[in-house]
């Protein structure tokens, strides 16, 4: 990667110097940009969505008070089954790629979560390395699912053209590349990912398989149809997330997410939680009183500051049943937690 003036080796020096009064008792001075302040990230420029754009293959959608453009990239060449009953793309089965500016405005990120069957995560990880982006996890978002599924975040640092075309590159051989899939049937070719645009479809939508008025009163939030899956996605406005210079938001995947698949009285629901260190016990007691499955915990980001950690759950039955265990879980962020309370000498 160029050494941007906010470049990740840069940070990596401040975050370093940053740990060191521990051993040498004194804090030094940092630079302006080691702790940015509450601020708005600048916008992207209509030339830089038209680069992106035009680098990846696909048109995306640029959430502008966010000032983050995404990608989606559905796996739409996959049949995915969860116990053997065949379940939707969009219920967890769409990655996507976002870029914005460093809150400075002097760099921009790039963010992706890739859908992977097993063989590809490798490849995949070893094309990301040589086009100069980062892996920051690999790990599931499911039990039960056939074919098994993996899922990569890779990001990099750079001008929004520069990230996007090292991307593009990066997906050249695999499925992923919007050129290498195909459209889904009934599908536009913007179905979405875990935080993309909604598809048009044909059969049932979710509106039709779902009371979304019923739940949306008990989430507490409105979401979105997409095709036949009904979903929420709510950020952390609570809190602001930084990693390397940058503002995490929900565009760019910092984010509480459910999706619901099937029916009203016989529904999946699949989603993850994005929590601070000390909320994780109270998310998963919430959950599991709710009797939802947790399938996954660990890290999306590397360098983020609050730390943040997400959890993957899944569930079946009544579509207001598993609303309520989701709210549940929401309703544990942005409190007090003493994570350690069942640890007391």
């Amino acid at each position: 990667m160029h050494d941007f003036q906010f470049s990740r080796r840069n940070w990596l020096k401040t975050a370093t110097l940053a740990t060191t009064p521990v051993l040498l008792g004194s804090l030094p001075t940092l630079p302006a940009w080691a702790a940015p302040t509450a601020g708005k990230t600048p916008a992207l420029s209509s030339v830089e969505i038209a680069a992106i754009e035009a680098a990846l293959g696909k048109k995306g959608t640029y959430v502008e008070a966010q000032a983050t453009h995404t990608t989606p990239l559905p796996r739409n060449d996959l049949k995915v089954s969860i116990k053997g009953e065949a379940v939707p793309i969009p219920f967890g089965f769409g990655g996507w790629v976002a870029i914005k500016h460093t809150l400075d405005g002097k760099s921009a990120m790039l963010m992706s979560d890739t859908v992977l069957l097993q063989e590809e995560v490798n490849p995949l990880m070893s094309a990301a390395l040589a086009n100069g982006l980062e892996v920051g996890a690999v790990h599931n978002h499911f039990f039960y699912e056939e074919p098994r599924i993996f899922y990569m975040h890779i990001h990099g640092m750079g001008s929004p053209a520069e990230l996007a075309t090292k991307f593009a590159a990066t997906l050249k051989n695999s499925k992923l590349l919007p050129a290498n899939q195909p459209v889904a049937s009934g599908t536009s070719p913007a179905q979405s990912g875990n935080t993309g645009t909604p598809a048009a479809t044909a059969g049932p939508t979710g509106k039709q398989l779902f009371d979304i008025a019923m739940l949306d009163g008990i989430v507490k939030y409105q979401g979105v149809v997409n095709g036949p899956t009904y979903k929420y996605t709510i950020g952390r406005a609570d809190l602001q997330c930084i990693m390397m210079g940058t503002e995490m938001t929900a565009a760019i995947g910092l984010n509480s997410w459910a999706a619901f698949a099937g029916k009203q009285a016989d529904a999946h629901i699949a989603g993850d939680i994005a929590m601070r260190e000390a909320e994780v016990t109270s998310v998963i007691k919430a959950l599991r009183a709710n009797k939802l499955e947790v399938v996954a915990m660990h890290n999306h980001m590397l360098f983020d500051e609050p730390r943040m950690m997400f959890l993957h759950y899944y569930g079946r039955g009544p579509a207001a049943q598993l609303a309520a265990g989701f709210r549940a879980a929401l309703d544990q962020l942005g409190k007090p937690h003493n994570s350690m309370e069942g640890m007391k000498h």
